[in-house]
Parts: C-alpha cells; sequence; structure tokens
C-alpha cells in the first residue's frame, strides 16, 4: 500500500493509509479517454482465445493467502473472447499514433484537480514537481524495512510508457513486451479504439484458472514444475536484490513462459493487470457463499479505509511479487490499484463479447 507524502501525491498513486473511516467514491470521466473513437480492426478477435464461461470457484480459502482473496465463492461467468497476452508496446505505440492519444504519466498534473481528492490542507508541491512523470522502480543497494515502499518506489519525472525508466530510456529492445505506465483510463482508451474493454474481475479469473479447479497457481500446485519456471516473477531478496533465475529482471517479452489451459499467456507475473471493477477489499465477505453469483460486475463504487482513494481491481502479480514479499503470482489474489495511477509494474489485456 502506497502512503502518502508530497511526491506520491503528485503522481496520485498514494491516497491510502492516511484516513481510516471507510468511504465510497466512484472515479471521474477522463475527457481524453472518452473522446477516443472505436475503429476495430477488420479481423478484431484475432490473437484472442474464446473463454467458453462456465462455473467456478471463485477467491480462496488457503489460509496462506490476503484477506481480501476470502472467502471462496461460486460464480458464473459468459464466454468471451481475451487477448492471447498482455497488450505490448508495439500495439500500444499503434494505438497512440492512431488517435494522437496523450497517456496520464504524459500530461502535467492540474493542482486545481488533483486537490480535490487529497486531504484538505495538503499544501500544494513545488512547481518543478507538478510535472508529467510515473513511479518506478528503483531497487536499493541493501537489504531494506519491505514495510516502506519509498524504499524502492521513485517518483520519476518524464517516465511513461514511451520512457519507461524516465527520460533517455527508450523501448528499444522492447516492443514485444507488455506496456507499463498505463492508468486505468489509459487502458480504457486502447480498449475503445480496438473495439473491446476491460475484463471484470470474475472474467479475469476465471479465465486465469484456465479450467484447473481451486489449484493454487495458474498451472496447479507446484510453483515450479519439473524445476521449470512458469511464470516472471522476482528471485532472490526483495527489493535489493533479484537473481533473475527465471530470465528476466524487469518485464519479459509477452508469450515466452507456457500458455495456461485457454491458451493464454502471461496471466500471472510479468504485469499486473486492469480489470473494470471498483475495488473493495472487503466485498466477498458480503457474499452469500450458498448463492451463485452470476456474472458479477463488481461493486458500483470503489470502498477503501482511504476517503481520498479511489481504486481499481489489479491482477495477476507483477515482475516485483517474491516469495519473501509479496505472493501474489495466483489466480485469486487481487489488490486495489488508484485508477489515475501507473507504474513500471502495471499494464493490461482486453477481453471481447461474442457478436
Amino acid at each position: 500500500m502506497f502512503k502518502i507524502t508530497a511526491l506520491l501525491a503528485i503522481c496520485t498513486v498514494a491516497l491510502h493509509a492516511c484516513q481510516t473511516n471507510a468511504t465510497t467514491k466512484q472515479a471521474p470521466v477522463d475527457a481524453a479517454a472518452a473522446a477516443v473513437a472505436p475503429t476495430p480492426p477488420p479481423n478484431a478477435t484475432q490473437n484472442m482465445a474464446w473463454i467458453e464461461g462456465g462455473e467456478f470457484t471463485m477467491g480462496t480459502d488457503d489460509k496462506s493467502s490476503y484477506e481480501p482473496e476470502r472467502p471462496a465463492h461460486p460464480v458464473k461467468v459468459h464466454g468471451f473472447y481475451m487477448d492471447t497476452t498482455e497488450v505490448t508496446n508495439k500495439q500500444f505505440k499503434t494505438f497512440v499514433e492512431a488517435t494522437g492519444y496523450v497517456t496520464i504519466a504524459e500530461r502535467k498534473p492540474d493542482w486545481e484537480e488533483l486537490k480535490k481528492q487529497l486531504p484538505p490542507g495538503t499544501p500544494k508541491p513545488a512547481d518543478e514537481l507538478l510535472v508529467p512523470g510515473s513511479l518506478v522502480f528503483s531497487p536499493p543497494s541493501t537489504p531494506v524495512s519491505t514495510d516502506d515502499i519509498s524504499q524502492w518506489w521513485q517518483w520519476t519525472p518524464g517516465a511513461d510508457w514511451q520512457h519507461p525508466k524516465g527520460p533517455g530510456s527508450t523501448l528499444d529492445g522492447l516492443w514485444d513486451h507488455p506496456v507499463v505506465h498505463v492508468a486505468y483510463d489509459d487502458a480504457m482508451a486502447y480498449a475503445k479504439w480496438a473495439g473491446k474493454r476491460l475484463p471484470t474481475e470474475a472474467e479475469w479469473e476465471f479465465a486465469a484458472r484456465g479450467g484447473l479447479v481451486e489449484k493454487r497457481y495458474a498451472w496447479g500446485d507446484q510453483f515450479k514444475p519439473h524445476n521449470r519456471f512458469m511464470a516472471n516473477t522476482y528471485q532472490g531478496s526483495f527489493p535489493y536484490r533479484n537473481t533473475a533465475d527465471d530470465g528476466y529482471k524487469g518485464t519479459a517479452p509477452v508469450a515466452i513462459y507456457p500458455p495456461n489451459n485457454y491458451g493464454l499467456y502471461d496471466m500471472i507475473g510479468n504485469v499486473w493487470e486492469w480489470t473494470s471493477d471498483y475495488f473493495d477489499a472487503d466485498a466477498y465477505k458480503h457474499i452469500d457463499k450458498k448463492v451463485m453469483q452470476d456474472n458479477p460486475q463488481g461493486p458500483s463504487a470503489t470502498h477503501t479505509a482511504n476517503m481520498y482513494a479511489i481504486e481499481r481491481v489489479t491482477k495477476g502479480g507483477s515482475f516485483l511479487c517474491a516469495e519473501d514479499y509479496c505472493v501474489n503470482y495466483r489466480p485469486s489474489a487481487r489488490r486495489g490499484t488508484a485508477y489515475d495511477s501507473g507504474a513500471s509494474h502495471i499494464g493490461f489485456r482486453c477481453v471481447k463479447d461474442k457478436e
């Protein structure tokens, strides 16, 4: 969870942990994203897999899981198409060139709008800090407390999808990697342009499980079956020593690791993926486990302990999920991410309804 500091407030990723009274909020509509016109390609389902839909157990009762994942409950989803891979830098570049879209990380923060989302009395940051940018993973050189994420996340002016590590960095050699530094509205804009949409959390989890029943991982109960890495995660000691035993210290090219039973790649690891659901950490606690949830769309608004946070559900974990820190490389894992924020480890994929 991100803590409020001046810099994190600028990028609006934070807005966590400074308030204790739960509240419900909806996100405002982003004008730039809303203005994107749908222009689906002739074969709109190319590089997508048909997911038949059906019933499954969503969430988990595994005691080693995190509380927002519990309890397990029955869910039914309808059929849909899903991108077989996360949206790549090459694909996102095509979208930007076709539409002229500017991502949130590339826009100068509007203090008058930003302060509406912050606690009353929050001082205005220095003008030189109110510049376009995003959060970049910057590992420390020595062990640090994992209770303080500011030890490895750095607000970096000039960081965006085209410059993933900040000014001077490029996408050379990364065109087939998942696009990162995309906020929820950026992902929505791409999906709209492509004639698609973002998956619900239930659709995402159903697809990630690949037909397996109540397995810990998307491929079974063993993390490394036959000593083979199945996903791009973090090895070593988080956050200062990444041994990259799986071959990658950062994002990996899509479709490098084995697909699940539905032909979907990287549903686990690589980058967290946006879903359309608002996040409520207690959502599952209010569900009647005896009643089948039919194609759930999630809460109507975010419900969080921080009255200033508006969060959407992200799923799947990322290349920063480590055994000694964030064991979120499981289908049931879920977290809330500020809707107007991108970072080095957040991407997305799309789904499409059958016409």
